[in-house]
């Protein structure tokens, strides 16, 4: 009797740790300089503050009027008013953003590349992920050893490096190995999120939201 009960217990404790952890889903509706409210697994808002974690385990690292930036399943995420961001948990849940226009109708999205804190305008009429060059130099990215090419702007033909980006973040989202391009010409102040990060998400539009799915 006592061996079945201890290959009972063993059997319990394996499903323990063998159970999958749900996703957290997680949406900013307020900021504030030290403080933020969010909106976890679709409850009741609820304001936290720097420093604290919530019951589910999202931990608020900082915030300001702009974007916060939240600890969600043990990943950082940055995120702006509105925007919404959801952990691939073992679930096999499926890793999306939802971002929210401007009053310019833009979306803008805070990500990261390499690791590193960067600011995207979603642009699809940019075949690839596009930096200027001052970030890529911030970034620590030696893009002059890139191949060059010619680029058509609205400002005519610009020269511009091939690089090929380590890792690309946005949301919940990791993209590994993107094609992007450094361009070295004065005027661009703003990276962009361009079709070779946008391709390999699915895209849908719903009023004033843009929701990307991770697709591959």
């Amino acid at each position: 009797m006592g061996i079945l009960r201890a290959i009972g217990n063993s059997m319990v404790a394996a499903l323990v740790v063998a159970a999958p952890a749900a996703a957290t889903e997680v949406t900013v509706i307020g900021l504030f300089p030290g403080k933020a409210v969010v909106v976890i697994d679709r409850g009741a808002p609820r304001t936290i503050a720097a420093g604290q974690r919530t019951p589910e385990g999202v931990l608020l690292v900082s915030s300001d009027s702009r974007s916060a930036t939240l600890e969600i399943d043990g990943k950082r995420q940055v995120l702006e008013m509105g925007q919404h961001a959801e952990s691939a948990a073992l679930t096999g849940a499926i890793p999306s953003v939802t971002l929210a226009a401007d009053g310019n109708g833009h979306f803008m999205a805070e990500g990261q590349i390499n690791g590193a804190h960067v600011r995207f305008l979603v642009d699809t009429g940019a075949t690839l992920v596009t930096l200027p060059a001052s970030e890529a130099r911030r970034l620590g990215i030696d893009y002059t050893r890139g191949p060059q090419a010619g680029a058509q702007t609205a400002a005519g033909t610009v020269r511009v490096y091939r690089v090929r980006l380590d890792t690309v973040a946005v949301g919940g989202m990791t993209l590994r190995d993107v094609d992007a391009v450094v361009n070295d010409a004065p005027g661009l102040d703003v990276s962009l999120l361009g079709m070779s990060f946008l391709n390999r998400t699915e895209m849908r539009r719903e009023g004033a939201n843009l929701t990307l799915t991770k697709r591959y």
